[in-house]
């Protein structure tokens, strides 16, 4: 399977909000790496509640209809959030819920099939899905002194932890900007490939530019494709009434009319 490290980081995609900030909204573009074809949009809504974040993605066909949504409520572990992942074309749901010292990851492959779940306990340092970006920041200056961060991941698909290491590969210009390249891939050999995630964040804020990949949105043949998903904009503030209405839209069952 291809949907592994992380569709999740999709998620991962904005900087920490600034102070007095309700809403931001990040506008994010998912191109195929070779060509740049345009294949989705993402649109991030972060929500300050008190010292948390909360996180709503909505994934858009090209034309801007949204067609899979992902809540993230705020959570106290940053690095490890609960969350709910929903696509409207054929009904996927992926979960998970904190139990104490446990997660519960739930799936269900399409609309009317039944949920499989299973309970893990949850590990020291443990990262869930875009908290990983919180992770990121967490050992910002160790990446940077180029030592190698070991970190379990929770391989959502699987629903098993992972050993990943995250390390810097070097400074890169992204459009005028001054950032990092840091590349994350299996630390263990499991049976399976994962082709390693290289991701690119702004020096100056730790905001995520760009992620290349295995993408967390199904083809329309049902796979897993490599995706380079791009933040070119900075976060820019929206109503509460928008990330309401984000909440509630309804998602198409199809990208084409």
């Amino acid at each position: 399977m291809r949907s592994l490290l992380l569709p999740c980081l999709l998620l991962l995609a904005a900087a920490a909000s600034p102070a007095g900030a309700a809403v931001l909204r990040v506008e994010g573009e998912a191109l195929a790496p070779k060509g740049g074809r345009a294949l989705y949009r993402e649109t991030h809504y972060l929500q300050d509640v008190g010292a948390q974040q909360a996180r709503l993605v909505l994934y858009r066909c090209n034309d801007g209809r949204p067609f899979a949504r992902k809540w993230m409520p705020a959570a106290a572990n940053a690095q490890a959030p609960d969350f709910e992942f929903i696509d409207g074309r054929d009904g996927r749901r992926e979960a998970v819920q904190a139990q104490g010292t446990q997660r519960r990851v739930s799936i269900r492959a399409a609309s009317g099939a039944a949920d499989a779940a299973k309970t893990l306990q949850m590990p020291g340092g443990g990262v869930i899905d875009a908290g990983f970006d919180a992770a990121v920041r967490a050992h910002w200056s160790t990446l940077l002194q180029g030592d190698t961060v070991a970190l379990p991941f929770l391989l959502t698909s699987r629903q098993r932890w992972v050993p990943v290491k995250l390390r810097r590969v070097g400074a890169v210009d992204w459009q005028g900007q001054p950032a990092e390249q840091l590349q994350m891939q299996l630390d263990a050999w499991f049976g399976f490939a994962v082709p390693a995630v290289n991701l690119v964040y702004a020096r100056a804020d730790r905001r995520l530019l760009q992620f290349e990949g295995t993408g967390n949105v199904r083809d329309a043949d049902g796979g897993w494709p490599q995706v380079r998903i791009r933040f070119p904009g900075a976060p820019q503030p929206v109503s509460e009434g928008a990330l309401a209405a984000a909440r509630t839209q309804p998602l198409v069952a199809s990208c084409t009319r």
